[in-house]
C-alpha cells in the first residue's frame, strides 16, 4: 500500500493536517490564557512565569521526548500526546467551571499557578507530536524533497499562529475564558478521533542492547558530532532562540497596551501569515546549496530588524517588524530541519534534533523572565527625556499600574 510515493505523500499530509489542528488547539488556549490573565491584572511578570515556564519545560522534556519518538511507533506518540492533552485541558475546564475566576488570575495564588501548570502539561505534552511530524518528512518524503517538506511545515506553522491569535483575541475578548477552555476540550477530542485512523508506516523500531532506554545521550552527542554543520547551527539556533524569548516575554503585554485585545489577535492574525509566506518560500525554491549559509543570513536579518522595530511605542514600527521577524523564521527553521536530516541516522533522528534544541533554547525561558522583570522596573528620568516614554522601551518606562 505505501510502496509508492504517493502514498507516503498522502499519508503525510493526513499526520500534517492532523498536527496543524492539535497545533491550533494547544497555541490557542495558550494565548486565551495569557490574554486573559494579563487583561485580568496587567501583571507583566505573570504573562512571563507562564511563558517562561512553557519554554523551560520544553528544554527539559526535549531530549526524553526525543528518545520516545526514536523508540515508539510515530503513531503510537502522536496517540498518546493527544490523549494526556484531553486530559489535561478537560481537567483544566472542569478546575475554571468550579471555582470563581478571580481564583487563577492573581500570580501569586494557588489557583494561578495550578490551572497555569495543568494547561502547560497538556501543551509541553502536546509538543512532542511535533518531533515526531519533523521525523516523518525523513521516514515518508524522499531526500530530494524534503526541503521543500519543511517549508510545507514553516507554512503550517504560520497559519495555525495566524488562526490562534485572532481566534483567542475574539474568543477572550467576546466570549471569555471558559468559552475558550470548551472550545480546546472539543478540537482536541477532535484531533485525538482523527490522528487515531491514519496509518503511518515505518521500519521496525530497534532498541539499543534490547532494551528501551527513555533518554540516550551518549548515541545523541555522537549524532550530533556526525552531522556536517550541525555545531553551527545550534550556534545560530541559539541566538534565534535568544530573540525568540525577549519577543515572547513581552510583544502580548506591549501590544495590549496599545490596543485592544480583539484588535491585537487580529494584528497578530495578519502578520502571522508572514509565516506562510516565509514557507511558501522555501517550498517553492528551496534553500539552496548552503542550507547554514541560509540560517546565518535569518539570523542576522531578525536581530537588525529587532534593533529598529522597537525603538518608539508605534504600531506603524512593530507591525512590518513583526512582519519580517515572522517571515524569515520558516526559513530558518527549515534550514536547521534540512541540516539535521542530512547528516543524522532515522532512529537517532528524533534525539539528535532535540539535543540541539535544548542547547539553543536553554536561554529562552531565562531570558523571558528577565526581560519582563526589566520592563516592570522603575523608570530613570534622564533616559527617559532621550528615549521617550512608553512600554516599548522597557524597563527605561512604562505605563502606571504595569505590575499588579
Amino acid at each position: 500500500m505505501y510502496d509508492d510515493d504517493e502514498a507516503r505523500a498522502g499519508a503525510f499530509r493526513q499526520v500534517l493536517v492532523n498536527t496543524f489542528v492539535a497545533n491550533v488547539t494547544t497555541s490557542f488556549l495558550w494565548f486565551s490564557l495569557t490574554f486573559w490573565i494579563y487583561l485580568e491584572n496587567h501583571n507583566v511578570m505573570a504573562t512571563a512565569f507562564l511563558g517562561g515556564g512553557y519554554m523551560l519545560m520544553l528544554a527539559v522534556m526535549a531530549v526524553p521526548f526525543g528518545g520516545l519518538v526514536d523508540r515508539w511507533p510515530k503513531k503510537r506518540v502522536m496517540v498518546a500526546a493527544q490523549v494526556i492533552t484531553a486530559v489535561a485541558f478537560s481537567v483544566g475546564l472542569g478546575l475554571f467551571l468550579a471555582f470563581p475566576s478571580s481564583t487563577f488570575s492573581t500570580v501569586g495564588s494557588s489557583g494561578f499557578w495550578l490551572l497555569g501548570g495543568i494547561v502547560l502539561a497538556g501543551a509541553v505534552v502536546e509538543s512532542s507530536r511535533d518531533i515526531a511530524l519533523k521525523t516523518t518528512v525523513t521516514l515518508l518524503i524522499p531526500p530530494a524533497g524534503r526541503d521543500r517538506a519543511n517549508g510545507f511545515l514553516g507554512m503550517i506553522s504560520g497559519m495555525s499562529f495566524a488562526a490562534t491569535a485572532v481566534l483567542a483575541g475574539l474568543v477572550v475578548g467576546r466570549l471569555g475564558m471558559t468559552a475558550a477552555f470548551v472550545i480546546a476540550v472539543a478540537l482536541t477530542v477532535l484531533s485525538l478521533a482523527h490522528v487515531a485512523t491514519v496509518c503511518i508506516p515505518e521500519p521496525t523500531i530497534v532498541h539499543a542492547e534490547g532494551v528501551p532506554r527513555p533518554v540516550d545521550f551518549k548515541g545523541a552527542i555522537e549524532g550530533v558530532r556526525s552531522v556536517p554543520g550541525l555545531g553551527w547551527m545550534v550556534f545560530f539556533a541559539t541566538f534565534n532562540n535568544l530573540i525568540g524569548g525577549v519577543y515572547l516575554a513581552l510583544m502580548d503585554p506591549y501590544g495590549l497596551t496599545l490596543v485592544p485585545v480583539e484588535t491585537w489577535g487580529l494584528i497578530w492574525g495578519v502578520v502571522s501569515f508572514g509565516f506562510v509566506l516565509g514557507g511558501a518560500w522555501v517550498t517553492r525554491f528551496g534553500l539552496g546549496r548552503s542550507p547554514l549559509r541560509a540560517m546565518m543570513l535569518t539570523t542576522a536579518l531578525m536581530w537588525s530588524v529587532g534593533i529598529v522595530f522597537t525603538l518608539r511605542e508605534n504600531l506603524w514600527l512593530t507591525v512590518p517588524g513583526m512582519a519580517v521577524f515572522v517571515a524569515v523564521m520558516p526559513v530558518s527553521e527549515a534550514a536547521e530541519h534540512t541540516v539535521l536530516q542530512r547528516g543524522a541516522v532515522f532512529i537517532l533522528a528524533s534525539t539528535v534534533g532535540l539535543v540541539m534544541t535544548l542547547v539553543a533554547m536553554r536561554s529562552r525561558p531565562y531570558r523571558r523572565m528577565s526581560d519582563a522583570y526589566a520592563a516592570a522596573a522603575p523608570p530613570a528620568e534622564s533616559r527617559q527625556d532621550a528615549v521617550g516614554s512608553g512600554f516599548a522601551v522597557g524597563p527605561l518606562n512604562h505605563p502606571p499600574g504595569l505590575v499588579g
